[in-house]
C-alpha cells in the first residue's frame, strides 16, 4: 500500500502522472489532499460516457464520425451494433474492434488526431528505409483508394500529400 506523498499519513487514492517535455512525474495522494489541491477526485466528477462525449462534440465532427454508421450491422460474435456503441460508449466484445474498425478508425482520427498509438513519448517518424519504400508507398495508396471511396476526404488530402512528399 502505498501512502500520500503529501502527508504520508494516509493511503493514496489518487495516482497523478504528468508528462512534460518528456519527463514523467507521478504522484501519489489520498483523497483529502488532493481535494486541497485541487484534484477532482472520481467521486466529484460526472461520470460522463463516451456517448455523452460524443452527443456534446458535435463541434469537433467526432460524432459525425459514426453518426449514420447504424447499418453497419451487428458483430458476428456478441451482436452488438455500433448503435449500441453510440448509447453506451461501450462496444460489446474485442471482435467488435474489427466488425466496427472503418467506424471506429475515422472517429478515432477526428478526436485523437492519428489512428495509431506511438507510445508515451512524441517522436519523430523513422526515416524509410529505401527497400521498404515501395511497400510503403503502395499500402498508402491502398489506404487513399479507400478514403476516397468512403468520401472522406479529409484523410484522402492527408494521404496523398505523404505520398507526394515519398516521391
Amino acid at each position: 500500500m502505498t501512502l500520500c506523498d503529501s502527508c504520508g499519513e494516509r493511503p493514496a487514492s489518487i495516482h497523478l502522472t504528468q508528462i512534460v517535455d518528456n519527463s514523467v512525474t507521478t504522484a501519489h495522494l489520498c483523497e483529502q489532499c488532493a481535494a486541497e489541491q485541487g484534484v477532482q477526485t472520481t467521486g466529484s466528477v460526472a461520470k460522463l460516457p463516451l456517448s455523452g462525449f460524443l452527443a456534446s462534440s458535435v463541434n469537433s465532427g467526432a460524432a459525425a464520425a459514426i453518426q449514420g454508421a447504424e447499418d453497419a450491422g451487428a458483430c458476428g460474435f456478441c451482436g452488438a451494433s455500433i448503435k449500441d456503441f453510440r448509447a453506451t460508449g461501450r462496444l460489446g466484445c474485442a471482435h467488435c474492434y474489427a466488425e466496427f474498425e472503418s467506424h471506429l478508425r475515422e472517429l478515432l482520427r477526428r478526436i485523437h488526431g492519428a489512428t495509431q498509438h506511438v507510445g508515451k513519448l512524441y517522436l519523430d517518424a523513422a526515416p524509410i528505409a529505401p527497400e521498404d519504400a515501395p511497400k510503403i508507398r503502395a499500402e498508402l495508396k491502398d489506404r487513399l483508394r479507400r478514403a476516397v471511396e468512403s468520401e472522406n476526404f479529409e484523410l484522402a488530402a492527408e494521404l496523398r500529400d505523404r505520398i507526394r512528399s515519398m516521391e
